[in-house]
């Protein structure tokens, strides 16, 4: 027999004492059960705490959804629902600032909406870059998920790139920069199985280049499976390797994909009138 489809169950609380009257249920490592505060994180972060006495058998369910993806990812849980609004969340495993108690474990379940309000600090800027008018943008074939640039004026032509994932073009058709694109997870992997080194072998050989990340430098001291620190050094290591070629750790996707529009805005800006920068 076929395995049943794996679910996403939330359901009410019967504990009516309970500040938290919702219960949920992740298919992960056997299930991850949890109570809430809220069915979803609409308009802020919703505090969750686990649900250590066991699944009650009178909680009666709310909604069953199908799951498209359930993965942990380092102090997180992505979960994407199979449906096609309210789909996309995270549970992020955190601990609240060290007191008498050293730090209370806390959980809460956000958005991509609902982080961004939660860290208003990181509003991406709106200012247009220097350079053209429109900026066309050379988007690797390979690159997949890539940014759109929306609300930019940008051309996105896809074409073979030898190096990076976005170049700009010279007037001659040479490529003058290039930004090498990096979620955590595949930065991090690249980092330790050694790849990066080869790929910031191939960017030091371009006018202008970066690396972007999509994630705060400070996440690379809760990688599991790996001692604090290594990941740090091994970084510095490397950019110490190829200093013309930055590693820049943006926060989040939509500062990256800013980024990555004005650091290609402005090489191009350079290397138009070199003699007059």
């Amino acid at each position: 027999m076929a395995d049943a489809p794996a679910t996403f169950l939330i359901a009410r609380n019967p504990d009516e004492e309970s500040s938290l009257p919702y219960l949920l249920r992740l298919p992960l490592e056997g299930g991850v059960e949890l109570k809430a505060r809220e069915l979803w994180p609409v308009t802020a972060r919703v505090y969750c705490h686990p649900l250590e006495e066991g699944w009650p058998t009178e909680a009666a369910v709310v909604e069953e959804v199908g799951v498209r993806r359930c993965a942990r990812r380092g102090q997180a849980i992505d979960l994407v629902l199979d449906r096609g609004r309210n789909n996309r969340s995270q549970f992020v495993f955190t601990k609240s600032r060290p007191g008498r108690d050293g730090g209370r474990s806390m959980i809460f379940w956000q958005t991509a909406r609902t982080a961004r309000r939660s860290r208003p600090g990181t509003r991406v800027p709106t200012r247009r870059a220097p350079g053209p008018a429109e900026l066309t943008i050379e988007v690797d074939s390979n690159e997949r998920y890539g940014y759109r640039f929306a609300n930019r004026p940008v051309e996105c032509r896809r074409r073979a790139l030898n190096a990076g994932d976005y170049a700009v073009l010279g007037p001659d058709g040479a490529v003058v920069a290039v930004v090498e694109r990096k979620s955590f997870e595949n930065f991090t992997t690249s980092v330790v199985d050694g790849s990066l080194g080869f790929q910031l072998t191939e960017l030091a050989g371009v006018p202008s280049a970066a690396v972007v990340v999509e994630e705060r430098y400070a996440a690379l001291l809760k990688v599991p499976h790996v001692q604090p620190g290594w990941l740090c050094e091994a970084v510095t290591r490397l950019q110490v390797r190829y200093p013309a070629v930055p590693i820049v750790f943006a926060d989040s996707r939509k500062l990256a994909e800013d980024y990555t529009y004005r650091f290609l805005a402005a090489a191009l800006d350079h290397h138009a009138e070199p003699t007059a920068k």
